[in-house]
């Protein structure tokens, strides 16, 4: 079945209206969106740089999780380690290694993309790649990154990732990086890994190679 379905990227074209607001890490735009015989229509839409998290599973098949507060949703959150894609031009997998050193102070030898997805394509660009890391080691206790604000009180725990699933799908967990990519590792591993793709696959929904 693979291939048979297959999102494309077709864009109509539109014209740049104006930004709505402009953030420290994100914009709102609006676009006037030329569908042809439906005429044209005004869409306003968060402009996101895009992100990468990890899930990472040792040897026993445990995923490390962290603990972060949100507070558009007033909730300490578990979650896979994750970051911003926010340094222009700067290659995944090495924010995600980054991300997962400074989370998690873990390092991976092995790296391979579980799944990438729209985080809400109705509302934003934000475009997420999810990395399976494996072959874990720890960071060095004098080479860890000092976590400042939510990161400040953050914690790493181990759950097996047959627990997650299960904490997933019984409406305990709720962080869509960690859905996905839990889901996503559970089919994965079933499959005996056989869909994972490499590290550098194409990702054409990441800011910068999607039209803008």
């Amino acid at each position: 079945m693979s291939g048979v379905l297959h999102d494309v990227v077709a864009p109509r074209p539109w014209s740049r209206r104006d930004d709505a607001f402009r953030g420290r890490i994100f914009d709102v735009v609006r676009d006037d969106v030329d569908l042809g015989e439906a005429g044209t229509v005004l869409r306003e839409y968060v402009d996101h740089p895009g992100a990468v998290a990890v899930v990472a599973l040792d040897d026993d098949g445990n995923v490390a999780l962290i603990d972060q507060y949100r507070h558009p949703v007033r909730s300490v959150l578990w979650e896979i380690p994750a970051g911003l894609l926010d340094v222009e031009g700067e290659d995944a997998q090495v924010a995600a290694a980054r991300e997962l050193a400074e989370e998690a102070d873990l390092r991976a030898a092995r790296w391979d993309v579980l799944t990438d997805f729209l985080t809400s394509p109705g509302s934003s660009n934000e475009a997420l790649r999810v990395f399976l890391a494996r072959d874990l080691t720890p960071v060095p206790q004098a080479e860890r990154h000092v976590r400042t604000d939510e990161e400040a009180a953050m914690q790493v725990r181990w759950a097996p990732l047959d627990e997650v699933v299960a904490c997933v799908l019984d409406g305990s967990l709720h962080n869509p990086s960690t859905v996905v990519g839990a889901l996503a590792a559970a089919a994965a591993r079933a499959s005996g890994w056989a869909a994972l793709r490499p590290a550098d696959a194409p990702w054409p929904y990441r800011r910068g190679v999607l039209p803008r």
